[in-house]
């Protein structure tokens, strides 16, 4: 399996398509004012005590009031806290924490009103960011994420990830992080982790541990709410998380974010350096056929190549998909049992992909079409549960009940992903009618006219839909509308055809492939 990334930068932000054999499986987003993202460290102000919750709400800055329950605090809290009140009070104290007094550990069937008070400023983490109505949800448990390792302050515990299964492995790299980790700094070794290198752990440890120093430096004489360590940027940790060597190629449409990616790259794992390639087209995504596949991949009706389709819903609850084989044949298939199993086999492949590129979480309740035996049942569950071993997120797949759906759950730490698959027509507004093209031509030239005039510009570029583009270049090359511009303006136009554009939709760029307004 051949993994690319294509890196689409704009003024609105960053978007970040993660393909596998040229097929979209994941889509990051980061917008310009991106804040309260899962990872940011904020220092907090409590609000108001819930004690038939054990929880209380903070103040983080957002417009809704943060989550923080009792068993977020984290067995550690009160030696966290105690550590938190001496540095906002400006003592001097050691970021490495190695010469700190700890406090006793939090009883997990403690009270929350016991541990913190009304008013007090309180460090925590978003580790879930604002969905719908309600503000983020937060953990007072520190932790920063690197490449192969993620650092715990104020523990002394190394923990591996269930996902390294050799014994022998793990039993090296828990040895290998008791020898290197400095006192009370815990560490969770990641999947990443396997077969690496001495080196290549105590550099990501190092890097950790720079974090932290930073972390608490920005603490220092902080009033709340404040934010005081950011995530990563989006891009890095997106590589940082997927990255291997099934990466052919990064994909990246600006010239100063290729340096950057190259450079953190060359710091992570440099062998890979060279896979990163900078393309001068405005639009990564339409030359990678991504916004098809975005199209296809969030409508409500998904269709499959064999002719089965999916219908997928969204409420307030939870997710529902519908699985139907359409006019799917199978030439295999000796019955309508065999039938109904290869149809769910292949929806089930598909469903496991949208749930990651949607990033659908919580309840998902799936309807496969029935069969009757139940080792094919079987079959389906464990063909699904294999589908999803690549899906990052914690989930669980139930065995299909009585009814044939499955339900399944996901872990939910972001705002389900939402990509329009229709489109308004930008020129009658829903009135029904549209303006003439022979107007919409002038309308064009004369913004042409306006560009050259205010600008002095000698070589413009103008996206337009593949319709429209078709419109503007019919007919002998040096007898189309476009020619006619060329040789009227003496300039030099270059047409776009963009399917991201609505139909009567025209941007203009100048040759460096910035808007002009």
């Amino acid at each position: 399996m051949n993994a690319e990334l294509v890196i689409h930068s704009s003024a609105k932000g960053i978007e970040i398509a993660l393909l596998h054999d040229k097929i979209l499986v994941e889509l990051h987003r980061e917008e310009s004012n991106t804040q309260f993202a899962v990872g940011d460290i904020y220092l907090g102000r409590i609000r108001k005590m819930v004690p038939h919750l054990n929880a209380t709400f903070i103040d983080v800055g957002y417009d809704k009031d943060a989550f923080l329950h009792f068993l977020d605090l984290g067995p550690h809290f009160p030696t966290v806290n105690k550590f938190v009140r001496r540095v906002l009070g400006g003592e001097k104290v050691n970021a490495d924490l190695s010469g700190i007094s700890k406090e006793p550990e939090l009883k997990k069937d403690g009270v929350i009103k016991d541990a913190i008070g009304q008013g007090n400023a309180i460090l925590v983490q978003i580790a879930k960011e604002p969905i719908s109505a309600k503000g983020p949800r937060l953990t007072a448990e520190i932790t920063l994420a690197g490449r192969y390792l993620v650092l715990v302050p104020f523990s002394n515990k190394v923990s591996l990830s269930s996902r390294i299964t050799n014994e022998e492995e793990r039993d090296r790299l828990k040895k290998l992080m008791q020898k290197i980790r400095p006192q009370n700094m815990g560490v969770i070794v990641r999947t990443q982790a396997v077969d690496t290198s001495v080196a290549e752990l105590d550099q990501d440890l190092t890097d950790l541990l720079h974090r932290w120093e930073e972390m608490v430096k920005n603490l220092k004489n902080q009033q709340p709410p404040k934010r005081i360590l950011s995530e990563i940027k989006k891009t890095s940790s997106v590589l940082r998380d997927l990255l291997s060597d099934q990466f052919t190629a990064i994909h990246v449409n600006d010239e100063k974010m290729y340096h950057e990616i190259r450079n953190y790259l060359k710091s992570i794992a440099p062998e890979q350096e060279g896979i990163v390639k900078l393309h001068k087209l405005n639009d990564l995504f339409d030359a990678f056929n991504i916004y098809r596949q975005l199209k296809s991949g969030f409508a409500k009706q998904v269709n499959l190549k064999s002719g089965a389709y999916l219908i997928v819903e969204h409420t307030e609850a939870m997710h529902v998909i519908d699985v139907n084989s359409g006019n799917r044949k199978s030439a295999s298939a000796k019955d309508q049992e065999e039938n109904a199993l290869q149809t769910n086999m292949e929806c089930a492949k598909e469903i496991a992909r949208l749930l990651r590129l949607r990033d659908m979480g919580g309840i998902i309740c799936v309807d496969f079409i029935d069969m009757q035996q139940k080792e094919n049942q079987k079959k389906l569950h464990d063909a699904l549960k294999e589908f999803m071993k690549g899906d990052k997120a914690k989930h669980n797949v139930l065995a299909p009940s009585r009814f044939g759906v499955v339900e399944i759950t996901r872990e939910r730490v972001k705002p389900v992903t939402e990509v329009e698959t229709t489109e308004s027509c930008p020129s009658c507004n829903g009135t029904g009618k549209v303006e003439s093209a022979l107007l919409f031509e002038d309308e064009i030239e004369n913004s042409i006219r306006l560009i050259i005039q205010n600008s002095g510009l000698k070589h413009i570029q103008v996206a337009v839909h593949p319709i429209l583009a078709a419109y503007l270049t019919k007919g002998w090359w040096f007898n189309t509308i476009l020619a006619k511009w060329k040789k009227r303006f003496a300039i030099k136009i270059d047409l776009i055809s963009s399917s991201n554009n609505a139909l009567l939709e025209v941007q203009y760029f100048d040759s460096n492939g910035e808007a002009i307004k």
